[in-house]
């Protein structure tokens, strides 16, 4: 991928993970999930480059990218269901085997610390900070803002642990976190990110926001049936149908809600 070199920047060179590999002899059907995902189709085709500071994973329902990030997490050691290496509860086991068929090819660098922030169940991760506190009093104060995460709204959640747990030189992969969060959540979120990637931290998100993609320099992989490509933030999907319902609402309506063939 010729547009990965062009975005180094930032006080670090190399991020944490610079490719990911599918380990085609320890592959299940190629027919069933998630090998038939069009991501893992396009894992087949060549390893895939990261960018040391900020790579989105973007793409329709279905194509795999949080598969992919969540594959990504186990890879790390990290919990299925979201939190830091820590964390080992299981509510329900549900994630893909994808994880155990991937090969991380890291750098010289090791992270300070690494968590996945998975939307669909940041609830059971919510639960068991609180069991953790009840072991380690404190941790709520000195990682998550003092305050249970429960005792919160879902957006004000997420950005206490984006605050509050996030630091430098971190790895952080995260699904979908524009899930809870308002325009304005967003942009908080954008600019922890620009602080974190200047402290020398490393991202890696599935989204669907075209707020969060418009992150300078960022690497974009689109997915879709055709495989995965780096893409510029304006030729995503996600941008180009956002930006043409915002340019004329009415006209975008009436052409999506009109009951002519």
């Amino acid at each position: 991928m010729e547009a990965h070199d062009r975005r180094r920047r930032g006080p670090h060179v190399d991020g944490f993970l610079r490719q990911i590999e599918l380990v085609e002899d320890r592959c299940g059907d190629p027919a069933g999930y998630p090998f038939s995902l069009p991501v893992v189709s396009a894992l087949r085709q060549r390893r895939l480059d990261l960018d040391p500071t900020v790579t989105f994973f973007t793409g329709d329902n279905g194509t795999g990218k949080s598969t992919l990030v969540e594959a990504i997490a186990v890879a790390c050691g990290l919990n299925p269901e979201g939190g830091s290496r820590s964390f080992r509860f299981a509510t329900r086991s549900s994630e893909s085997e994808l994880g155990g068929h991937l090969r991380l090819i890291r750098s010289a660098r090791r992270p300070a610390t690494e968590y996945f922030l998975r939307a669909e169940s940041f609830y059971n991760v919510a639960t068991e900070v609180e069991a953790l506190e009840q072991v380690r009093p404190g941790l709520l104060a000195s990682s998550y803002g003092g305050r249970s995460l429960h005792a919160r709204s879902h957006g004000e959640s997420f950005l206490a642990l984006v605050l509050h747990r996030f630091g430098p030189n971190g790895l952080y992969l995260l699904d979908e976190p524009e899930s809870a969060l308002s325009v304005k959540g967003c942009l908080v979120l954008l600019r922890r990110m620009h602080d974190l990637v200047q402290a020398g931290s490393q991202f890696v998100i599935a989204t669907h926001s075209p707020i969060l993609m418009g992150f300078p320099d960022a690497l974009v992989l689109e997915i879709d049936e055709l495989g995965l490509r780096p893409v510029e933030y304006e030729q995503t999907q996600s941008y180009q149908l956002t930006r043409s319902f915002l340019d004329n609402p009415q006209r975008f309506l009436r052409h999506l809600l009109s009951d002519e063939p």
